[in-house]
């Protein structure tokens, strides 16, 4: 089978984001769907590694800031490739706060937030898949949501040049390098906490 058959799948890009106490924090997730229309209700799916789906599991609320074709790669970098667990994520980011009080993005780069209350979770293995009440939601601005696609079209740098001289495998979504002839199948970049599957081999 080839792995890469899933990037074939339309998905949408997206900042989810949570609150436990004073803690804010925010993740990237490309797996939000409207399941039901009466009443309500999305599913979101997180990776288990990151801490915004921890604290989606304690609290049960969230925010979907809806990411516009205006994204620009550092915010990807923000959300996506550093950890909520030592790192302020919200320092220094254009947020508002929504009736549920968990933070949603409100800058140009973002179309539209959507807030969910968890009523079922399911443990899909690597994610957990969240089945959530819309509670709240505004349309920020009208430009085009960004898809996967886009995001590597046109937001994602281009490699400048190949890695010079390294030998192993190189995740397809940050960059990262994993030195050495095989790749565990189980492997997870630790970087932006993608499967081996995104990995391709080092020429």
């Amino acid at each position: 089978m080839n792995d890469q058959v899933m990037r074939n799948l339309s998905y949408g890009l997206f900042v989810l984001t949570a609150k436990d106490g004073e803690k804010d924090n925010g993740c990237i997730i490309n797996t939000v769907c409207q399941v039901a229309s009466e009443p309500n209700t999305i599913s979101i799916s997180v990776n288990k590694q990151n801490f915004t789906c921890e604290m989606i599991r304690k609290t049960g609320c969230f925010n979907v800031s809806i990411l516009s074709e205006n994204a620009k790669f550092p915010t990807f970098q923000h959300f996506g490739f550093q950890s909520g667990r030592d790192t302020d994520k919200m320092k220094s980011i254009a947020f508002s706060r929504a009736a549920n009080g968990v933070a949603y993005l409100d800058g140009d780069e973002v179309n539209a937030f959507i807030s969910g209350r968890v009523l079922h979770s399911i443990d899909l293995g690597s994610h957990m898949l969240f089945i959530a009440a819309v509670t709240d939601g505004e349309i920020l601005h009208s430009d085009p949501s960004a898809t996967y696609s886009f995001y590597f079209a046109h937001i994602k740098p281009k490699p400048e040049a190949k890695p010079a001289a390294k030998k192993g495998w190189i995740c397809t979504i940050c960059g990262y390098i994993y030195e050495g002839e095989i790749l565990p199948d189980d492997f997870i970049c630790p970087v932006c906490k993608h499967p081996a599957s995104d990995f391709k081999k080092l020429e």
